[in-house]
């Protein structure tokens, strides 16, 4: 197993997650309102013309003017024309960092020339998708296995949601049991019944809208980091149908946003083992970015099913894949056979494993081996991660900046660290208007961030890529340090 890890040294989950209790009561500081005036008019409206326009016009036939969440961007989103490595380009030629890096996958950074030969060369011969058989879908499935020590066997599918879902219909066919419990608050894509508990523990179903409610009567939710609040569900699940598994976000949800202890992931493991659950390490941001081995190979963890996404296409479509042990991927098995007589899950996709996905996955893994490409994003997090604490200190702001190797974070109104008590649901509504207020402040900072060159996601998330090197993390720290230098407070703390 590849040890080389993209972190360096584990961070304080109980000091972080003090200081994002304490930044959830202090006064709400953004950009101050004339200074996002002035980026309105002298950048977005000046310098992004063409971006204005298209999306513009985007609107009258995509809804929302965008085909996803992570494209919108206040005032309004921006067109990207072309990427280079650590750099992003609009239509209207203005250059930005990229700290989105696509959602997390694109380890080596954006368009990779090494990858991209490759990817040309096949288009050259063979084309994107032919329906049968190529040798790139062995290849990559090998790697992986050969570079996750649990993955025995793999499964490639068209998305990180569709591995999440079928990882679900592959615990109730090897354990016979019924329940699904989640973190609170983790995303595992965008199926019926892992909306339950999405992006803040404890809103059970409220925020995944157009799903009826008894699609989610099996699923659970615990909040992150309670052994004890997972081990009482558990126990009861046993006398009313039993627990098939437990999803985890290693790092914690919604990529580590609520950091967890460095033992806890141990900890789930064993419970599983006690109550006869899988573990299903849901890797789609952590899988070859963490490490080669993955977050479960940093933790020392053994998960029974691992989902993967995004980087195991590097960065192409059909980005997702489950992998597993021998005896629970057979659920998975393709064709009229498959391999042993069992009740196989429910499972397709035509695009699934397409040459084109198996090509660029199975050689960005190769580079991010070679290039020890984990480990080098991981320490260009610490830099940043560690020029972002400066910055906050010396403008004495209430903001957090934490990372977990190439993943980093940067908490200006703590939008995903709230959380409703279990045993008072009357506090969704509140929490939920609470964080509305919250996600508008993090959409302007998150704008001026953009002013100055620097694309984030969602304004509170930045990953890191190997393409950076220390003088590029320097020039973005000079914009931050500008922009925290024009913050103050937009709302007083709330009395209690």
């Amino acid at each position: 197993m590849d040890t080389r890890f993209a972190i360096t040294e584990y961070l304080d989950a109980k000091a972080v997650n003090k200081k994002l209790d304490q930044l959830l009561e202090s006064p709400i500081y953004s950009i101050k309102p004339d200074v996002l005036k002035a980026y309105e008019e002298n950048y977005f409206e000046k310098k992004c013309q063409k971006s204005k326009a298209m999306i513009a016009e985007a609107k009258q036939i995509i809804p929302g003017g965008v085909q996803h969440n992570l494209a919108f961007n206040y005032p309004f989103p921006i067109v990207i024309s072309k990427v280079d490595g650590a750099k992003l380009y609009d239509i209207d030629g203005n250059e930005y960092y990229d700290f989105l890096q696509a959602g997390g996958p694109t380890v080596l950074g954006s368009n990779p020339k090494v990858v991209r030969d490759q990817v040309i060369d096949l288009l050259n011969t063979c084309g994107p998708s032919t329906g049968l058989f190529h040798e790139f879908e062995y290849k990559l499935a090998k790697k992986i296995s050969d570079s996750v020590p649990t993955v025995d066997m793999f499964r490639m599918l068209g998305s990180g949601t569709e591995a999440c879902m079928v990882a679900c219909r592959v615990a109730r066919l090897a354990t016979k049991k019924k329940y699904i419990i989640k973190m609170g608050g983790a995303y595992h894509g965008w199926s019926d019944q892992l909306g339950y508990g999405i992006r803040i523990p404890g809103t059970k179903f409220t925020q995944a809208h157009g799903v009826p409610i008894r699609l989610m009567r099996d699923t659970q939710e615990f909040f992150p980091g309670d052994l004890d609040e997972l081990e009482r569900k558990l126990r009861r699940n046993q006398f009313c149908g039993g627990t098939a598994a437990v999803f985890i976000e290693p790092v914690g949800p919604e990529s580590g946003t609520i950091p967890l202890e460095k033992d806890f992931n141990k900890g789930v493991e064993r419970l599983c083992r006690k109550y006869g659950a899988l573990l299903v390490f849901d890797e789609v941001v952590t899988g070859f970015r963490i490490g080669m081995a993955g977050a479960q190979g940093y933790y020392g963890v053994e998960p029974d099913l691992t989902v993967f996404g995004k980087v195991i296409a590097g960065g192409y479509p059909g980005a997702g894949g489950l992998g597993g042990k021998r005896e629970y991927m057979k659920y998975m098995g393709a064709g009229l056979d498959g391999g042993q007589k069992v009740k196989k899950a429910f499972c397709g996709g035509t695009m699934a494993a397409t040459p084109i996905s198996c090509v660029a996955g199975y050689y960005t893994l190769e580079e991010i081996e070679k290039q020890n490409a984990c480990q080098r994003a991981g320490q260009l997090g610490d830099r940043l991660t560690k020029g972002l604490c400066d910055i906050i200190d010396k403008y004495n702001l209430p903001f957090v900046a934490f990372n977990q190797g190439s993943i980093c974070h940067l908490e200006t109104v703590g939008t995903m660290h709230l959380s409703i008590n279990w045993h008072k649901p009357w506090q969704i509504p509140a929490v939920l208007k609470e964080s509305d207020i919250r996600k508008a402040e993090m959409q302007h900072v998150g704008a001026a961030y953009m002013a100055e060159g620097i694309v984030t996601v969602g304004g509170s998330r930045l990953y890191t890529s190997a393409a950076y090197d220390e003088a590029m993390i320097d020039d973005a720290l000079s914009r931050f340090d500008k922009i925290f230098s024009e913050c103050g407070i937009i709302e007083p703390a709330k009395k209690k």
